[in-house]
């Protein structure tokens, strides 16, 4: 299916208020890409193929070999959604239920991917209580932060105005109960989150906003937050898919097994160099940062990596139990630090140079 110039996603809004998922921003610009590609009153179009090269840009990857690409659809496949009952219990099912890689008949790789059924009445077939907007508004926002903002505003753009719990806007965010909860939280949520979204909105979509304290509770603490939102004219030029996946800088793509002999590499960064401490989504994402830096000849050397990443997690937490470094430096994690030096050193130690 082909993509018009100006894509329109039309989403629920029973789906627009399901608490992200941990998605990466990555996974939710290709998620708006998927909706844009459907037709929401066609069942047929549920199934939606791209270009390998396409899905390789779309996923910001380096490199592309089987196992990143493995590793990547997986995840895809086990993004689950939980649908509240009127009883206060839930339903919860994966957004999709299959993907394939492979070659079409003029032996060019693709990239296939089918809603679940259950998800079907969340994409398809719906009268009301939806929004709508343009793909290009997506494209270029650098956090999943931002692309949940945007998209938690824009349901509310005809009233323009949406006042949020801070615990309601978190869990729309994705943001774990762990993130910005120490002394300096608020302060780092409000700088990070809130100020970085409302420039990021007002610089490249189609609204910007502003907003204030809403209810106070005790010593003057935010309770809720009141988001005014407006129309925006002053945003940068927009964007179609094909230009934004022409921006992205080309990359090498390595079909052949013997290119991931790294295969075990997540399942050892999981359980040798980070003691089982993170998720297996977060050494996924510590794992892609370090492919980037890659070539063949260094995939081989899967004991060298293992040990560049144990040394650097071991030095960082010693550090952190020391009491040398702030985690409000670094995203307000452990694991947005280690990610952050990890990528920084990977690209100091020019693997494969």
């Amino acid at each position: 299916m082909q993509l018009k110039d100006t894509a329109l996603i039309e989403k629920r809004n029973v789906l627009n208020e399901i608490r992200s998922n941990n998605m990466t921003v990555q996974e939710l610009r290709f998620f708006s890409i998927y909706l844009s590609k459907i037709n929401p009153r066609d069942k047929a179009t549920r199934v939606v193929r791209f270009p390998l090269s396409d899905f390789q840009r779309i996923m910001g990857f380096g490199r592309l070999n089987i196992k990143q690409l493995q590793q990547s659809t997986n995840s895809l496949l086990c993004k689950v959604v939980n649908i509240p009952d009127e009883r206060g219990g839930y339903t919860g099912f994966t957004l999709f239920k299959k993907c394939r890689v492979s070659r079409d008949n003029c032996d060019n790789w693709y990239m296939e991917i089918d809603a679940s059924d259950d998800a079907l009445p969340l994409m398809f077939d719906f009268k009301n209580r939806y929004f709508k907007y343009e793909l290009w508004n997506a494209l270029r926002l650098k956090s999943a932060n931002q692309v949940r903002m945007y998209e938690i505003l824009k349901q509310y753009e005809h009233i323009g105005r949406r006042e949020l719990t801070f615990d309601e806007l978190r869990e729309l965010l994705g943001i774990g109960k762990d993130e910005y909860s120490d002394r300096t939280g608020w302060s780092n949520f409000k700088k990070k989150v809130l100020d970085s979204c409302q420039q990021a909105l007002a610089e490249t979509t189609d609204i910007r906003f502003t907003y204030e304290r809403g209810k106070v509770g005790k010593g003057g603490k935010w309770l809720t937050i009141v988001f005014y939102i407006e129309k925006n004219k002053d945003y940068i030029d927009q964007l179609t898919l094909d230009e934004y996946i022409a921006e992205q800088p080309p990359a090498e793509i390595i079909i052949e097994e013997n290119a991931a002999d790294v295969s075990s590499l997540c399942e050892m960064l999981t359980t040798d160099s980070f003691k089982g401490e993170f998720t297996p989504q977060q050494v996924q994402a510590i794992e892609y940062t370090i492919l980037e830096y890659t070539t063949d000849d260094t995939l081989e050397r899967t004991d060298e990596i293992l040990n560049f990443c144990q040394e650097i997690y071991e030095e960082l937490k010693a550090a952190f139990e020391r009491g040398e470094y702030k985690l409000e430096h670094k995203g307000g994690t452990f694991f947005g630090y280690l990610k952050a030096t990890i990528k920084q050193r990977a690209a100091e130690k020019r693997w494969g140079e």
